[in-house]
């Protein structure tokens, strides 16, 4: 699983990020998510806060992006809160990376549903590319972490790649996928099994269409 834990606060960290701040446009979005809640509850904009700071980043180093020690200061601040409070929220979700991550986060689900459908195929066609869990590779693409379920069990097994969730893998699917982000193009998101578009059964058929044909019969039989 992924670490948890900061980066070191080091003095490159220091130089690199201790004059942080949200740019013109960063700043009118927190500013916006603030006023969502009411006098009194700014602070309830910390996940937004953090969000929005880890993009700003992710902007200025062509990466998915991640919180550094000063940039997680700095939404404190912000917000006027204890530098803890924001940090244990940091280190809590993994939507936010704790150390930095490559230009493309390959988030893989090894829960069981994932697992029973094929995951651990899934990691030998990142294993293949050179990635390694929690690590930078080498051309800076990639950065390969295992995750809990994601929530997509329905349709497992599942890859999250930056803000976008690619279902019904397969590793040729999922290498094809991984070619075209490499190539700078945007693959489709969501399932990947031809012909279905959402949670439905791979045969197209749902247990709603099935109860509305009973029920139709049980009419005719008494109309």
């Amino acid at each position: 699983m992924a670490d948890r834990n900061p980066a070191p606060d080091t003095p490159e960290l220091r130089e690199r990020w201790g004059a942080f701040e949200f740019n013109e446009s960063y700043r009118e979005r927190a500013d916006k998510a603030i006023a969502r809640y009411p006098e009194g509850r700014q602070r309830s904009a910390v996940m937004p806060l953090l969000d929005l700071a880890q993009r700003q980043v992710g902007e200025e180093t062509n990466t998915q992006g991640w919180l550094p020690l000063p940039v997680i200061e700095y939404v404190a601040d912000y917000l006027d809160m204890p530098v803890i409070r924001v940090l244990e929220v940091a280190s809590f979700y993994f939507m936010y990376n704790m150390k930095p991550v490559g230009k493309y986060h390959v988030q893989v689900c090894g829960t069981t549903p994932c697992m029973l459908r094929g995951s651990d195929g899934l990691f030998e066609t990142c294993k293949k590319r050179g990635m390694k869990k929690g690590h930078v590779s080498e051309d800076g693409l990639w950065t390969l972490t295992e995750v809990e379920c994601m929530g997509n069990c329905a349709t497992a097994p599942m890859v999250q790649i930056n803000d976008d969730n690619y279902e019904d893998l397969t590793p040729e699917r999922l290498d094809t996928i991984l070619d075209a982000l490499a190539k700078g193009e945007q693959p489709k998101a969501g399932t990947q099994e031809p012909g279905r578009h959402t949670s439905e059964p791979a045969n197209a058929l749902s247990s709603l269409e099935a109860m509305v044909e009973e029920n139709h019969d049980y009419r005719s039989e008494w109309s």
